[in-house]
């Protein structure tokens, strides 16, 4: 596998975008198409600025949209 097509990561992955975290729904021409993962409008993102999540900030971003959620109905 090639440095560039290592890069890019495979739809369903989940990645950080400078500030915002995103799973893969595809890619359309030289960009990544990402999704929130609690959901919303899609964002096309430049493959040079993602970077996979580890386990651990997976779980962490999971968590914190697990309990923002467990807040919205109070």
């Amino acid at each position: 596998m090639t440095e560039a097509a290592d890069k890019i990561p495979a739809v369903g992955e989940t990645v950080r975008d400078r500030d915002r975290v995103g799973r893969v729904m595809g890619h359309v021409g030289p960009y990544v198409r990402l999704r929130p993962l609690s959901g919303g409008r899609d964002w096309d993102a430049d493959p040079n600025h993602l970077r996979r999540l580890t386990p651990s900030e997976l779980l962490s971003v999971l968590v914190a949209e697990a309990n923002a959620r467990s807040r919205q109905g109070r």
